[in-house]
């Protein structure tokens, strides 16, 4: 009778051996020391130190490119509607002194700097600037303009074609390029001056 037990053999199973190192089953595993954490924690606020002034400056940049923007649309608005209307319209100025005398004034009177007026029609045509509110500030105030029915600006009660710096928008949040001029030559050519720094107000 021959027997049916299998010899064994040593090869047989060898590639299927699993070899185990002492003393490194648990290293994948490994969490922080609390050197380590501190010197993260201590990189971490180095970097926000020297960040923050920068965010700051990208902030009070955009903000006061922002309220130049609106100024430079609000002096373009109130060019156009004076040729579209064949009439005299008014910027308001600020503070309300500076609007003179007549309908145009008592219609600005009811508004803020920036807004347009007419003295015919609806009067108001559009309301004051929304964008120049704390930290951003006017300094010397919103120039008051006239556009006559060419669409030329000319200053409260003059005739000669007005050129010179229209609004100063500044802010105090920052010392430097923290002012934008809003400016107008020959009473039709609108440009916002490239940044500049000064006191605020």
């Amino acid at each position: 009778m021959r027997s049916s037990i299998v010899p064994y053999r040593r090869d047989a199973f060898a590639s299927s051996q699993v070899v185990v190192h002492r003393g490194t089953g648990c290293r994948g595993s490994r969490g922080f020391t609390l050197v380590e954490l501190m010197v993260t924690v201590f990189v971490a606020a180095i970097l926000v130190v020297i960040a923050v002034p920068s965010f700051r400056s990208i902030i009070a940049s955009s903000q006061l490119r922002s309220a130049a923007d609106d100024v430079y649309s609000a002096v373009n608005t109130a060019r156009i509607e004076a040729i579209k209307r064949n009439a005299t319209i008014q910027l308001c100025g600020s503070p309300q002194s500076t609007n003179g005398t007549g309908t145009l004034a008592t219609n600005c009177a009811t508004q803020t700097a920036g807004a347009i007026v007419s003295s015919t029609g609806v009067g108001v045509i559009r309301s004051g600037l929304p964008g120049i509110k704390s930290p951003l500030q006017l300094k010397g105030g919103l120039t008051a303009l006239q556009f006559d029915s060419s669409g030329i600006a000319h200053a409260i009660g003059s005739t000669a074609n007005y050129s010179g710096t229209i609004a100063d928008i500044c802010t105090s949040a920052v010392s430097t390029n923290n002012h934008r001029l809003v400016q107008i030559a020959a009473g039709s050519i609108v440009t916002v001056a490239d940044p500049s720094s000064g006191a605020c107000p």
